[in-house]
């Protein structure tokens, strides 16, 4: 396909793209357009095959293609209502998809919401990805706090492993720490939580900063006390957890959160270096 025809149609979908509550779509009918077909009957097939398609990835029609109302012109300056539908991203792609390739039109819409659809994978996972670390740094800062807070209470280094390891315990339902790295397939040597999902992170945190809290707050000393308060507070914190139907220890392992780190550095890396190519 020639560069100019691939740089027009690229304009054409571009500016076909509407936005509404942060959710981009497009109209059937000037899909259809688009696409080069001339009889929306014919277009209508496409659709349906494309919402089969839908189903049988598990996904709701319903989410992405929603039935509307079109008023058009007419002569005289008359107007008439017509069905159109609203079709997402993955919508209009799956549409491509069950249209002819040897058409310029779909086999260039085909690599182009393929391409889309792809991007906001990676957007989605990012996000993900950023949330994960900033859990896990929180929780970090949580922990330091605590192994401050304690040790100006007399408790030393293993008291405070002692009293995380316990409050791993009441949070997984009887797994200590040691023994949630081992369920988990988790090295010893390598902190529990950069393998926990998000969730568990900040469940750990939560139950954290109460513990810090009500140390400060009720000028707990020792190891005795600190545990008692430690171990609550992840019982409370799993209890909640248990009414949404979530078993911290039931949860699967995330990729070791070192290795996204760097990956996501290295990413940032390649788009700095693409950035100062264009400058």
């Amino acid at each position: 396909m020639e560069k100019e025809i691939i740089q027009k149609l690229n304009k054409s979908f571009e500016e076909a793209s509407y936005e509404q509550d942060g959710i981009e779509y497009w109209l059937a009918r000037e899909l259809q357009n688009l696409l080069g077909y001339s009889d929306w009957r014919n277009f209508l097939n496409a659709v349906d095959k494309a919402k089969h398609s839908c189903e049988t990835t598990g996904q709701q029609v319903i989410d992405h293609f929603v039935d509307v109302t079109k008023t058009i012109p007419m002569p005289k300056g008359a107007t008439k209502d017509v069905p159109d539908i609203m079709l997402t991203r993955y919508a209009c792609y799956l549409i491509a998809q069950n249209g002819d390739p040897k058409k310029e039109q779909i086999a260039f819409a085909q690599s182009y919401f393929a391409m889309q659809t792809r991007k906001q994978e990676l957007l989605e996972e990012r996000i993900a990805l950023n949330e994960r670390m900033q859990a896990r740094e929180k929780l970090v800062a949580s922990e330091t706090e605590l192994s401050k807070n304690i040790y100006e209470r007399g408790v030393d280094n293993k008291g405070f492993a002692n009293i995380r390891s316990k409050g791993d315990y009441a949070l997984f339902g009887g797994h200590n720490t040691l023994g949630m790295k081992h369920k988990l397939g988790i090295p010893e040597n390598r902190p529990l939580a950069d393998f926990l999902p998000t969730i568990t992170i900040k469940a750990k945190d939560l139950a954290t900063e109460i513990t810090n809290f009500n140390v400060k707050k009720d000028d707990l000393k020792g190891e005795g006390k600190i545990t008692h308060e430690h171990v609550k507070n992840n019982k409370d914190v799993r209890e909640l957890l248990g009414k949404s139907g979530i078993k911290p220890e039931e949860l699967p392992a995330e990729e070791d959160i070192k290795k996204l780190e760097r990956r996501v550095k290295s990413a940032d890396k390649e788009i700095a270096k693409k950035k100062l190519k264009v400058i």
